[in-house]
């Protein structure tokens, strides 16, 4: 997995990249009680807003890490968003998108640089 500066994990399964927010992130937004997705089919750039989350605490948008076609959304999640606080990195990711260039995810950073990121 890749680690961006904003708290999400891009995890790349096949021919998409899967994006959802990190523990930490989960944990500083504190109880999830919305969640508004893109449409399937959207082309995103980079940094665009994409995701509206809303907790107890704040509200917060997920940007799109990567320029792309947001390809499968997680309606679970919208569903349920209490999910995202139980589990942040497996089942309550948000979106798969589809990149034009694998190599752009060498911009982020690894488990142990986003580890220290965090410190």
């Amino acid at each position: 997995m890749k680690f961006t500066e904003e708290h999400e994990w891009l995890r790349v399964e096949g021919d998409v990249v899967v994006v959802g927010i990190t523990s930490h992130a989960a944990e500083q937004l504190g109880d999830v009680v919305f969640v508004e997705l893109p449409e399937e089919g959207t082309t995103v750039s980079k940094d665009d807003e994409v995701v509206v989350i809303e907790s107890v605490k704040a509200a917060s948008d997920i940007l799109a890490p990567l320029d792309g076609e947001i390809v499968e959304v997680n309606t679970a999640i919208a569903d349920n968003p209490g999910k995202v606080n139980d589990d942040p990195e497996g089942d309550a990711w948000f979106f798969k998108m589809k990149i034009e260039d694998m190599s752009d995810l060498d911009d982020y950073m690894d488990e142990a640089e986003y580890k220290d990121f965090i410190g």
